[in-house]
């Protein structure tokens, strides 16, 4: 069982106002990517696991005919529903469950995704054969991670930000038993059922009009920070908030693009 505190659904609860706002910055290219990569049709029906608010759902949606979207944090969930009836799209259900222990019968998707979500399971293997095992033979499959945080320049940055105000915090080693390690992704993929399974970087860049912007949008979607203002406490934080402001404001300068890094798995569930 993973110890990783972002496999479990309370940081996502209480980030998900702020990970609605300011993550599509940073998520959007990456499910527009996955979406081309799958070969989607107006009649296929897919699944989005760990969709969070839903970026590659509300992306999907319009491109097939239905859309199940399922995650373990409600919170995020409801800004998927809001959204998705603000921009009046009716082919999406959004339901709470385990993307180790999905609600649906085997053989039921065209394709099948998770960005980004799959990457923090408990269980991994069991996601990866979870997944195989609601798609129809013939199906693609696309699962994110994010490469290592040496390969993202804008993760470089924060990381500065955070070494500035608790020298204790350093940048990560990249961890080669996670799926930021191209091998150990596709041995995975490939102990799940898929073939055909190949490992893709994909890489975006964003530019920040002020270092505030950049600290905004980071510190509101980034669940890894709100479990450091929880442990840390009030006082503490502020005064992080305070060094990390003023890093960015020295080595940030606006409209600068920094990139960030992601490794995708594309594979498909074979014919008989």
């Amino acid at each position: 069982m993973s110890e990783n505190p972002l496999a479990a659904a309370e940081p996502w609860d209480l980030v998900a106002d702020g990970y609605a706002e300011f993550a599509p910055a940073i998520m959007r290219p990456f499910s527009a990517h996955a979406i081309e990569l799958a070969g989607l049709s107006p009649e296929s029906r897919i699944v989005d696991v760990a969709a969070g608010t839903g970026m590659l759902s509300l992306l999907a949606a319009p491109q097939v005919q239905s859309v199940q979207a399922i995650d373990f944090s409600e919170p995020m969930l409801a800004r998927l529903r809001a959204a998705a009836a603000a921009a009046g799209i009716g082919n999406i259900e959004a339901r709470a469950g385990d993307g180790q222990a999905l609600p649906f019968d085997d053989d039921s998707f065209d394709a099948g995704f998770s960005m980004f979500g799959l990457m923090f399971f408990p269980d991994r293997a069991k996601g990866f054969a979870e997944l195989f095992r609601v798609l129809r033979p013939g199906a693609a499959a696309v699962v994110s991670s994010w490469a290592p945080v040496a390969e993202s320049t804008l993760m470089r940055m924060m990381f500065g930000a955070f070494t500035a105000a608790d020298p204790s915090i350093q940048e990560p080693e990249p961890n080669f038993l996670s799926l930021e390690n191209p091998e150990v992704f596709e041995t995975e993929m490939r102990g799940g059922g898929f073939a055909g399974v190949t490992i893709q970087r994909h890489t975006t860049v964003l530019t920040f009009d002020s270092p505030e912007r950049l600290w905004e949008t980071m510190a509101r979607s980034s669940a890894p920070l709100l479990l450091m203002r929880r442990d840390v406490g009030e006082q503490v934080w502020a005064e992080r908030v305070a060094v990390m402001r003023e890093y960015l404001a020295a080595n940030y300068r606006p409209n600068t693009p920094l990139s960030t890094t992601a490794l995708l798995g594309i594979g498909h569930k074979p014919r008989p």
